[in-house]
């Protein structure tokens, strides 16, 4: 059973999603605000946020499905669903075993039924952080564009709000069990309950004896990503926007550090994610926007220098 925090109409509220749907809630408001405050039109803002919440989703489901290894699982949910469910039990005696005796396990056995929709329902979880900003960036320059709102400031604003959005998204990531880090015997280790996604991988490298097991002591990289980005949020509003030198410096700013942050993140996560020339999908990910930051940071800055 994912965890809830609440039901609303006797449906319950996936902890994952609350979250997330709160992160992008307060970006677009403190968007706005800021907005108003810096005499922008903030209604282009509030419709910027709205487009790049559904654009953001869209595209961080779809890297998820084809990039974190899950492909050929949605697949077989569709086509063979007893090829998913040994994942998480090993026969179907157990499945059944579970069903009456944990709880938790419902969510695991819940695979045998044939769901050919799973790969969209991104409210369980499964979203890649990059797949949302390509979406996002996309759909957000294509609408500043159409209603004639300078791009730059606009990015500039997104930027400095994103780290929010994705401080309350890493939260959800923590109470949802996905994104942990690697075994660890430091004191901020955490464990995460039985059936966790920690849990299952930990039974299948013969670290535990049973999935209905707490997983070992973990890093919470989520935790960490989460503090890194109210970091970051800091230094964009209160140290950069105020002294930036050009229009887009902002976003960049916070594609940059970010990129940083997930780069070094990336060495302590034990999930399954992806891989690609030795490195994470989000790693390699990393570094091309890194390079595209350092060419448009130039580029920009020059641009700027020459209209003065």
């Amino acid at each position: 059973m994912k965890p809830e925090f609440a039901r609303f109409f006797d449906e319950p509220l996936p902890a994952y999603f609350t979250l997330l749907m709160v992160g992008f809630a307060s970006a677009v408001f403190i968007a706005a605000r800021w907005a108003r405050r810096l005499d922008y039109d903030h209604d282009t803002i509030i419709d910027l946020g709205l487009i790049a919440v559904l654009a953001g989703v869209a595209g961080a489901r779809i890297l998820h499905v084809f990039a974190d290894g899950y492909f050929w699982d949605y697949v077989h949910l569709c086509t063979d669903p007893s090829a998913v469910v040994w994942h998480t039990v090993d026969s179907a005696a157990e499945c059944a075993d579970l069903q009456g005796a944990w709880a938790a396990a419902e969510a695991k056995c819940h695979a045998v039924e044939r769901n050919c929709l799973a790969w969209a329902e991104f409210w369980n979880g499964g979203l890649a952080y990059y797949g949302g900003l390509i979406g996002a960036s996309a759909a957000g320059i294509w609408f500043l564009r159409r209603e004639g709102f300078p791009i730059g400031k606009g990015c500039d604003v997104v930027g400095a709000v994103m780290p929010i959005g994705l401080f309350f998204g890493r939260l959800g990531c923590f109470f949802g069990g996905c994104c942990f880090g690697v075994v660890t015997d430091h004191p901020l280790g955490l464990s995460f309950p039985p059936y966790s996604a920690a849990s299952e991988k930990h039974f299948r490298e013969h670290l535990l004896e049973s999935k209905a097991m707490a997983s070992l002591p973990v890093h919470p990289t989520q935790l960490y990503e989460a503090a890194g980005c109210l970091a970051i949020a800091a230094v964009l509003a209160l140290w950069l926007h105020p002294r930036k030198r050009f229009d887009g410096q902002v976003l960049l700013a916070f594609l940059g550090l970010y990129a940083i942050l997930r780069f070094g993140l990336e060495f302590l996560r034990d999930d399954d994610r992806g891989a690609l020339l030795g490195l994470s999908t989000s790693q390699f990910i990393g570094l091309l926007i890194l390079a595209g930051v350092a060419g448009f940071w130039h580029l920009l800055r020059k641009r700027a220098q020459s209209a003065r």
